[in-house]
């Protein structure tokens, strides 16, 4: 809340109607840190009170005008001057007057569209918040609410494997295998790696989960990748023929759906990089994207069920198919 001049003559505070009953979500804060926001989803109505107190009973309140409104916005980090919004709602709570007792103003925001999940990363913030404001002629009195909002998904119902076989020629020949293509935030990677050829000696292995946060459009575009995870595969040389399963739990990592080319601002990618470190430290990698999305409640059971069927389906297979062309990682000795 921010007052200035007389505006500490009266306290602003927003209430949800909802306010007991409502979930709240754990969301980071620019600083790092997580708070915990009340939880709205696309479509919702955000109703509720902006309740004013008189600080001094005895004193009237001259204002200009008494609004709330809703907003959704998108800030970027080195453009802090321009907040973009893509939503704006506004209600007229009480018109120019004066305020002689503590009262309250109902409010209420119909099916309110909410298109984007809420977001705080390297570069950019995208935020949900009500805004009660009384207009004065010299400083306004403001008190601002976030909320959180999340976007459900209840695709794919197409969600091919990945298969893909990759190597540098006369050295190394890998073929890697993920069951799926899109995963749910509480998902489990299951895949396998093959060895076909092996000549170079591998000493370590491993599976990054990379966030790639894309913001601004043209000469002003900037990329900031985050390690999220690392999922060690192997310790120690491999052989021809030898196949290494992977099972990757994502539940306990700080992960968001896929967010692509929001509101033409910045986008928030995923890919699995596969690493190959070898004796003389040298690193091979090659990177697949995967999708995320938020699967939810309501849907969990019948859909962990079906995650279960495919899981086991995928593990039980023998065969990895017929070998493809090889390809090179990332150009050959890539290195990172």
């Amino acid at each position: 809340m921010s007052f200035f001049g007389f505006g500490q003559s009266v306290e602003v505070d927003i209430l949800l109607n909802d306010a007991d009953s409502r979930k709240r979500a754990e969301h980071k804060t620019e600083d790092g840190k997580k708070d915990k926001y009340f939880l709205f989803y696309d479509g919702e109505t955000v109703s509720g009170k902006v309740s004013l107190a008189l600080k001094n009973p005895n004193k009237r309140l001259e204002h200009q005008g008494i609004k709330v409104e809703f907003i959704g916005q998108i800030e970027l980090y080195y453009d802090r001057g321009n907040h973009h919004e893509f939503v704006s709602l506004v209600k007229d709570l009480a018109r120019p007057g004066e305020i002689t007792q503590s009262q309250a103003f109902d409010f209420e925001f119909t099916h309110v569209e909410k298109p984007y999940e809420s977001y705080t990363g390297q570069n950019v913030k995208l935020r949900y918040f009500l805004r009660a404001t009384i207009s004065r002629r010299l400083n306004d009195v403001v008190k601002e609410m976030d909320i959180v909002v999340h976007t459900l998904s209840t695709y794919p119902e197409l969600n091919s494997s990945i298969k893909m076989e990759v190597g540098i020629e006369d050295c190394l020949h890998i073929e890697f295998e993920y069951n799926k293509s899109k995963y749910h935030l509480k998902d489990v990677i299951v895949g396998k790696i093959y060895f076909l050829l092996v000549r170079i000696k591998i000493k370590h292995m491993e599976i990054d989960i990379i966030k790639r946060e894309t913001t601004g459009t043209g000469p002003n575009v900037y990329h900031e990748n985050d390690t999220i995870a690392k999922y060690e595969i192997m310790d120690g040389a491999p052989v021809r023929g030898e196949s290494i399963p992977i099972r990757l739990f994502l539940a306990g990592y700080e992960l968001t759906p896929t967010m692509r080319d929001i509101n033409k601002k910045f986008s928030v990618r995923y890919y699995l990089n596969l690493v190959l470190i070898d004796e003389e430290e040298r690193r091979y990698f090659k990177q697949q994207e995967v999708v995320l999305w938020r699967k939810g409640d309501i849907v969990r059971k019948s859909m962990s069920h079906q995650a279960a069927i495919a899981s086991q389906r995928f593990e039980g297979t023998t065969s990895l198919g017929e070998a493809r062309t090889p390809g090179q990682l990332s150009d050959g000795n890539s290195r990172q």
